[in-house]
């Protein structure tokens, strides 16, 4: 995990120079969430506050979370991780316990906060894994499914063409990370869970 301390530390000065908004939306996860530039813009009505960090795993966001995640207090949290734990040639089992390692964490330090977690998408750099991909997004559903204010957000499916590949538009030039049509879908995705995000006994429950 050290290689990620430099990016950590300079997220962890962000708690005193730039300080979440009360009952925040916590976005955190890898670099598809930290390249989101105009995520306060998008999602302009709600209190983001972002401390997602370039290539995490769900290994090291499970590591990194009293870090980066509890001095936020955040009122819920959206998660996008789990996609470099494939490109690492993580198994299955150890990315789905990392999950329910994160999950515990949420739930001990922070309690039962509406928690959403982005599917792994579908990307042409990683097409390889689809079915992998499908399987572990298989499982999380499942394990949001069985929480309360579990949100399984399924942005894979959205993200694929008529012939079943991934939509290149929505991906930059490295076929890996989102592009800003990429990212205009995500959001359009999102705001479908807004009064569950952001209200803290999250009664509106969405089941895709």
């Amino acid at each position: 995990m050290d290689w990620y301390e430099e990016e950590v530390r300079a997220l962890e000065k962000l708690h005193e120079t730039a300080p979440p908004p009360p009952g925040s939306v916590l976005f955190y996860g890898s670099s598809s969430l930290r390249l989101w530039s105009t995520l306060s813009a998008d999602l302009a009505s709600w209190p983001v506050v972002n401390r997602a960090f370039g290539g995490s795993t769900l290994a090291a966001c499970v590591h990194f979370f009293e870090r980066l995640a509890v001095p936020c207090a955040p009122a819920s949290i959206v998660c996008y991780a789990g996609d470099n734990d494939l490109g690492d040639g993580r198994t299955h089992d150890d990315i789905v316990a990392s999950f329910h390692a994160l999950l515990t964490k949420i739930s001990r330090v922070l309690g039962p906060i509406p928690v959403a977690f982005l599917s792994i998408k579908p990307s042409p750099a990683r097409w390889e894994l689809r079915d992998r991909i499908a399987g572990v997004n298989r499982e999380i559903r499942r394990v949001l499914n069985n929480r309360s204010c579990g949100y399984y957000v399924d942005v894979y499916h959205p993200m694929l063409g008529q012939d079943g590949r991934p939509r290149a538009e929505l991906f930059d030039a490295d076929g890996l990370h989102l592009s800003a049509e990429g990212y205009r879908l995500w959001t359009s995705i999102l705001c479908r869970y807004r009064d569950a995000l952001l209200t803290r006994d999250a009664r509106f429950n969405v089941r895709q």
